[in-house]
């Protein structure tokens, strides 16, 4: 990270929304969903970043058109919101991480995300290539943040948390820098929490800023009815074995005569709720969405608390109002929790009805983890065994169409406006 930009921690907001949904691995049809109202609402609610990939089908196409609208440009400035998005993964089983492959895929972001600069770009999954390929990627990105100022921070993702902390450590060892943001999913979840008990320690000692957990539900693992069937039918990766003590550990929750006991209830409260404070140590003070007006100004001057950072995707507008009441209500029942919710409006009662149901939150997770038994802290292997590259021989996609539902661009608004600008992205 150049001394210029403040670390990410300082900014980055703790609630992130995620666009992996915006694909067909989760929904038949994703050009079917109200992307761009989703995109509004969440900006309306005071979300104020959006973690996307290419990878993720026309998700960076969706998000973009949503972006590229009068309703955001008069109301929200480019500078208010951050944009997080991926290289190096291309299909199922295709990987890019060449130096070449880079620079085409950070161009094509910014001109689908229609933005002249990009404040996260992480290498894509990165257990499935080599450390060596990490490397090259890592370094062109830091290449092109530093001679043109479109990238401002860079990480890594992907699931095994041991590898991306021995990635980690491998990048700080060999460049002296260490990576500003390494995310993980599906990690810090009622099922799994190696990327608390494992991660974090080594990925503090290798000097990472921020590390946002996503897919608290585990890929859509932790629900009543099951992992998703998208377009691309069954594509989760976990054992049947494992997925039965799911089934058995909801059952288990559905017995309880408690309110709202549903398993990815539960799961989506419990894990938000625990990492804000387990993840704090590499957390953000950024806007947290409280509903209380936030400007970066009052946090450069007073500070605050950090609160670890989640990705949470939602695949209608109801999911993303009942995923903000939830994370308004576990703001509310934080240490200075009472204040929040004055100042926002919600009152003192709101204070007493948070910490009542995070107790009976924990009463439901620790029994569903005493359900799951052996299955508590498993991960499954990726790459999946013998797994192989099947990387051709590189070319331009075809673009894809054009999202019916999303309203049209604005046609001379677009953020890449100067010749300076033009020139400068030419030269990624």
């Amino acid at each position: 990270m150049p001394p210029s930009l403040p670390p990410p921690s300082t900014l980055l907001p703790p609630l992130i929304c995620g666009t992996a949904t915006f694909n067909d691995q989760y929904n038949p049809d994703p050009y079917a969903l109200p992307t761009t109202a989703i995109v509004h609402e969440a900006l309306s609610l005071g979300v104020r970043a959006f973690d996307t990939s290419p990878y993720y089908g026309p998700a960076e196409d969706l998000l973009g058109a949503a972006l590229d609208t009068p309703f955001v440009h008069e109301n929200f400035p480019r500078r208010d919101y951050f944009l997080l998005t991926k290289v190096g993964r291309i299909t199922g089983d295709e990987f890019d991480y060449s130096a070449s492959w880079v620079r085409h895929s950070v161009q094509r972001s910014l001109e689908r995300l229609h933005t002249n600069y990009l404040d996260v770009v992480y290498c894509h999954d990165v257990e499935f290539v080599s450390p060596e390929e990490v490397l090259t990627a890592v370094t062109e990105l830091r290449r092109i943040r530093d001679e043109t100022g479109v990238i401002k921070y860079i990480g890594i993702s992907g699931y095994p948390v041991t590898t991306l902390c021995d990635l980690a450590e491998m990048i700080l060892d060999e460049t002296r820098e260490p990576l500003d943001i390494v995310m993980s999913y599906a990690n810090f979840t009622l099922q799994n929490t190696r990327l608390a008990s494992v991660a974090l320690p080594r990925l503090k000692a290798a000097g990472v800023k921020v590390v946002p957990n996503a897919s608290v539900l585990g890929m859509g693992l932790l629900r009543r009815k099951g992992v998703p069937i998208g377009g691309k039918g069954d594509f989760h990766p976990s054992p049947k074995e494992l997925r039965a003590a799911i089934q058995a550990a909801s059952d288990w929750s559905d017995r309880q005569d408690i309110k709202d006991k549903r398993l990815e209830k539960v799961a989506i409260r419990w894990a938000l709720e625990n990492w804000i404070h387990e993840g704090a140590g590499v957390g953000s003070r950024g806007d947290p969405a409280s509903g209380i007006p936030w400007t970066r100004e009052r946090i450069e001057k007073y500070g605050g608390n950090k609160l670890g950072v989640s990705v949470m995707g939602v695949s209608n507008v109801e999911e993303l109002r009942e995923t903000m009441r939830v994370w308004r209500s576990i703001l509310d029942g934080l240490e200075d929790g009472e204040k929040t919710a004055i100042d926002s409006g919600r009152g003192t009662d709101e204070r007493g009805w948070s910490l009542n149901r995070q107790k009976q939150v924990q009463t439901l997770a620790t029994g569903i983890r005493n359900t799951l038994g052996t299955w508590v802290d498993y991960s499954w292997p990726s790459p999946p065994p013998g797994f192989v590259n099947q990387r051709r021989t590189p070319s331009v996609p075809a673009p894809l169409p054009t999202p019916g539902a999303s309203p049209d661009p604005l046609p001379k608004q677009s953020t890449i406006k100067s010749g300076s600008d033009m020139r400068r992205l030419s030269q990624i």
